[in-house]
């Protein structure tokens, strides 16, 4: 089993227009698994805050752009019509 990789730094939190920031530099952002354009959600309590990876739902685009026709492609039922089914 392979061992879980941890990263503890000390930073500082900033002024970044009308909010605060904190920047994660490669490291973290290695260690965590994100990258830009990440969603996350933020549990914030006194003195705590934890920031955390949410799998984003696909969207229909995602889902047609993961379509592939040699392995999705296809008759459903490719069987020869059997009864009334056949409209002329």
């Amino acid at each position: 089993m392979m061992a879980m990789q941890t990263l503890d730094i000390n930073t500082n939190i900033n002024q970044w227009g009308n909010g605060l920031a904190v920047r994660l530099n490669k490291a973290v952002a290695g260690v965590a698994g994100v990258a830009e354009g990440t969603p996350v959600r933020i549990h914030a309590e006194r003195g705590r805050i934890v920031i955390e990876a949410v799998e984003r739902r696909p969207t229909l685009e995602d889902m047609l752009d993961s379509f592939d026709p040699a392995r999705h492609g296809g008759e459903a039922m490719a069987l020869s019509p059997v009864g009334a089914e056949v409209i002329d």
